[in-house]
Order: C-alpha cells, then sequence, then structure tokens
C-alpha cells in the first residue's frame, strides 16, 4: 500500500532539485553537478522528520522511473537536433578532428581500464565514459561564455556530433556486451549486429514514413500532437529494449526520423519542457543511488582519467584547429570546452549496472563525472589566460595609424 505521504516526498525532491538549479544559475554553473550533489546528500544517510523521509525511501522507484524517462528524452531531444547532412557539410576538418578526439579518448580508457586491472566489459564501459563529452554542459558553457559566435564553436559542435554518432554505436554494442548477459562471443557479436541493424533499418523506413506522420500531425491539437508523438517515442524505445537494444538508442532513432518533419519546431517546443525536467530527475535519481562512504576508492583513478581526458581533448583540440586553419590557441578553447563529462557517461554506467557489472564502475562515473563537469567549465572560462600564461600572447603586428593627412595624400596618388 502506498504512503500517505509519498505525493508530498516527490514533491520535496522536486522542489530540492529547483532550489539547487536557482543557487547553480546564480552562480553562472552547470546544474548538473549540483542535481547530483543533492542526490547523493539525500541519499541514504539523510535524516528523517516526522512522516518525511528524506531518504526518499517510498518514493524512490517512482524518481527512478523519472530519472529513466529523463533518459529518453534527452536522447530524443539530441535526435531531433542531429543532422548527419550537417556534419557531412561540416567538411574533412571536423570528421577529422572528431576521429582524432574519438580514438585519444577511447585508447585512454583502455589504458585506465587496464591499469585499474578491470575485466574487458567494465573497460568498455569506461571508454565509453572518457569519450562521451557533454552535449548539455557545452552548448550551457559556449552560450554563458557568449562564444557561440566564436570560430572555434562551429568546430566544436561539429566535433559534439562525430562523438554523438560513436556513442550511439558504442551504446549498441554494450547492448550486445552486457545486456544480454552472454559471454558467447558470436552472441555478442549477433547482438551488436542486431543493434546496428535495427539502427539502419529503423533510419531508412522511418524517413520514408515521415510523411504519412506528417499527415497524422497536421492540424492536431496540441493534446493529439504530442501524444502521438510521445506513443511513438515510447513504442520504439520499449521495441528496442525487447531485442537487447538499449532503450535510449530507440529514442534517439525516435528522435533522429523526426528531425526531418515539417513540424520539428512544435515538437522541439513541446518536447523541450519534459526533457529538462525528467532530466534534472534524471541526474538527481542518479545520485539517490550512490553512498558517498564507498567513493573513495574510486577518487585517484576518477582523478587520474579526469586529467587525461584533459589532456587528450587539448590533443584533439589542437588537430581540430589545425586542420579547421585556426590559431593554435584555439586548441585550448576546443579541448578544455569538450572536456566536459555528464549525461552520456551516466547513461552508460546504467548500462553497466544494468548487467551487473562490477560496483567500482558507478563509483568512477560519479567522481569522474564530478570532477569534469566542475573543472570543464572553469578551464573553458580561463582558456585564454591559461594560453597565454604558457606561449605568452599572441604577437599581432599593429599597423600606424592613418592620420586624415595621410588619407588625403592617398586620395591624390
Amino acid at each position: 500500500m502506498l504512503s500517505h505521504t509519498l505525493i508530498l516526498e516527490i514533491g520535496i525532491a522536486v522542489g530540492l532539485v529547483a532550489l539547487v538549479g536557482l543557487i547553480s544559475n546564480r552562480l553562472r554553473f552547470s546544474v548538473i553537478p549540483f542535481f547530483i550533489l543533492i542526490g547523493m546528500v539525500l541519499g541514504q544517510h539523510a535524516p528523517q522528520f516526522g512522516n518525511i523521509d528524506l531518504t526518499f525511501t517510498e518514493s524512490k522507484p517512482f524518481i527512478d522511473f523519472m530519472g529513466r524517462l529523463g533518459v529518453l528524452f534527452l536522447l530524443f531531444y539530441l535526435g531531433l537536433e542531429f543532422s548527419v547532412g550537417r556534419l557531412i557539410k561540416s567538411g574533412k576538418s571536423i570528421v577529422t578532428g572528431g576521429t582524432f578526439y574519438v580514438a585519444l579518448n577511447f585508447c585512454s580508457g583502455l589504458l585506465i581500464g587496464w591499469l585499474m586491472g578491470l575485466p574487458f566489459k567494465e573497460t568498455m564501459v569506461v571508454c565509453g565514459m572518457m569519450t562521451s563529452s557533454s552535449t548539455a554542459i557545452v552548448a550551457k558553457v559556449l552560450t554563458d561564455l557568449k562564444r557561440t559566435a566564436n570560430p572555434e564553436t562551429e568546430v566544436i559542435m561539429g566535433m559534439i556530433m562525430f562523438d554523438d554518432l560513436f556513442i550511439a554505436m558504442h551504446i549498441s554494442f554494450l547492448s550486445g556486451l552486457i545486456l544480454t548477459g552472454s559471454s558467447s562471443f558470436w552472441t555478442v557479436a549477433g547482438t551488436s549486429l542486431l543493434a546496428l541493424g535495427f539502427i539502419l533499418a529503423f533510419l531508412i523506413l522511418g524517413r520514408k514514413l515521415v510523411p504519412a506522420i506528417d499527415r497524422i500531425l497536421q492540424e492536431k491539437t496540441s493534446e493529439l500532437f504530442i501524444l502521438v508523438i510521445f506513443a511513438l517515442l515510447f513504442i520504439v524505445a520499449g521495441f528496442s529494449e525487447t531485442i537487447h537494444v538499449a532503450e535510449a538508442i530507440g529514442a534517439l532513432m525516435a528522435g533522429l526520423v523526426l528531425a526531418d518533419s515539417q513540424y520539428i519546431k512544435r515538437i522541439e517546443q513541446m518536447v523541450l519542457p519534459f526533457k529538462d525536467f525528467f532530466g534534472a530527475m534524471f541526474f538527481f535519481s542518479f545520485g539517490l543511488s550512490i553512498d558517498p562512504m564507498s567513493l573513495t576508492g574510486a577518487v585517484m583513478w576518477a582523478s587520474v582519467a579526469a586529467l587525461v581526458t584533459i589532456l587528450c581533448n587539448v590533443a584533439s583540440g589542437y588537430f581540430a584547429a589545425r586542420f579547421s586553419g585556426l590559431k593554435k590557441r584555439n586548441s585550448v578553447d576546443i579541448g578544455f570546452t569538450l572536456a566536459a563529462r555528464g549525461e552520456f557517461s551516466i547513461i552508460m554506467a546504467n548500462i553497466g549496472k544494468a548487467g551487473k557489472l562490477l560496483p567500482v564502475i558507478q563509483s568512477f562515473v560519479v567522481v569522474y563525472v564530478l570532477i569534469l563537469s566542475i573543472v570543464a567549465p572553469l578551464l573553458t572560462k580561463e582558456s585564454r589566460n591559461i594560453w597565454n600564461a604558457i606561449f605568452g600572447k599572441d604577437n599581432v603586428e599593429k599597423k600606424p595609424v592613418k592620420t586624415l593627412a595621410d588619407l588625403e595624400r592617398q586620395a591624390r596618388k
């Protein structure tokens, strides 16, 4: 029987998430670490005041379900904004920079997994965590620092898109490797190929269905419009889970298909509030599942991994800047901005949790994400000062200022 304080508990949880969100906005900082931290603080060791249980024991299954919806909406919204055509138009420079970015970070994951002595499955999860930049944090940082019009921003967003494409493939691989629970090579390979086949088939067939979907959406009331969109999202995500493909991939595919709809702007406007709300609950519910006392064993390795990530990202930023014809100092702008880790690292850690992998993965990702979600925005803000402190200011030859007499003489010639 449900407790009579259930709704109140959920209301308090949402209120606390809103409170730390207000604090983070006042500090002009990413909200993701705040959402995780408040969940950790209120989790397993929180006090109880009368009938109010701040461990949220009664309401945790509902909060976890809201977090699960958060994953779907985050990936669905990413799919709506993703464009393979835009990636192709971005040119060779972004593809080259993105390849270096993925290769360096993935190899760093292999290195950390080997140093930690992790089995193969856990190492593959760590590789995914260390390769996946946080689209949410990157977009917020660029907006807050008013760098959206800078020349390096186009390269950053192109590399993010390239990385997201790789992460989608990697999640499908992890689905076959972990979620099936099989150790057979052929079973894992078959499930992974099934996931890739599902993605390709859905993209091909789904895009052909877009005109029919648009006809269904035509002149519909807002209630029917959003019911049709949500039905498509949940059915596709749920079906993908039944064939051992992560439900997040199904949500991403649904978004990719609807990205070609003529109603894309209306869909984005309707989905955005749900993405923001359930996305916040996703990070909060993840924090609730973590016991702060269990993190001590992962602090050293997560700190090393964070440092390696920053160095690899600056290196990939150097190559991206070089192939894009940008200045060398833009390499630190690109590298520090892309170093942020968040939602996708946690999603892959949750896949590991669902597959009953070693608990150290959860502890590792908490410390790793907290470090980079805090440090990366700070480094991005100070990237120009850091470059100037290490390499000195760029020597720009100043042209002499022409006087009015000089201009008159030039005009008479």
